[in-house]
């Protein structure tokens, strides 16, 4: 069984990038989303993924990922998906031992920075490096599925962060 557990913060400066990696560009639809379940197609790169995603208990969910053929990732993006795709730029960066993966969005979605870790266990504790700003783990907007459904660019102005 495959598992998720991840924790979500904004990103309140650009500090972050002294340590980045070279950016990756995805897009990313989805092709079904019901309650507790979504199935999404992935461009990362020249990479492309399908990716069913489960229910959140807790900050762990199920997630299934497979790569497939870059090109039945790009067909299946422009014929199944019926919104504008997430678009980000994603970037690692190392702080003290921990490895984050930045994601900085564009298209319907710019303006908006998160940084995500990854964990073995749900109890794990994390400090979140200086660029880290306000956790966003249990706020569900941030979630890409929700920025695919509905983009940062449309939230009213008193809802949105103020983008780094």
């Amino acid at each position: 069984m495959a598992f998720e557990i991840e924790r979500r913060f904004l990103v309140k400066n650009d500090d972050w990038k002294r340590r980045a990696s070279i950016g990756t560009a995805y897009r990313q639809g989805y092709i079904f989303t019901a309650e507790g379940c979504t199935l999404r197609v992935r461009v990362a790169g020249n990479r492309g993924f399908l990716t069913l995603k489960g229910l959140h208990e807790g900050i762990t969910r199920r997630e299934y990922d497979y790569e497939i053929p870059l090109a039945e990732a790009e067909e299946i993006l422009s014929v199944f998906c019926t919104r504008t795709p997430v678009e980000k730029v994603r970037y690692t960066v190392e702080e003290a031992g921990i490895r984050w993966e930045v994601d900085v969005f564009s298209g319907a979605n710019h303006g908006l920075v998160i940084a995500e870790v990854e964990l073995p266990e749900e109890g794990q504790p994390v400090e979140p490096p200086g660029w880290a700003g306000e956790e966003v783990t249990g706020d569900t907007r941030y979630l890409n599925v929700n920025l695919y459904l509905l983009p940062f660019s449309e939230w009213p102005a008193g809802n949105r962060p103020t983008p780094s």
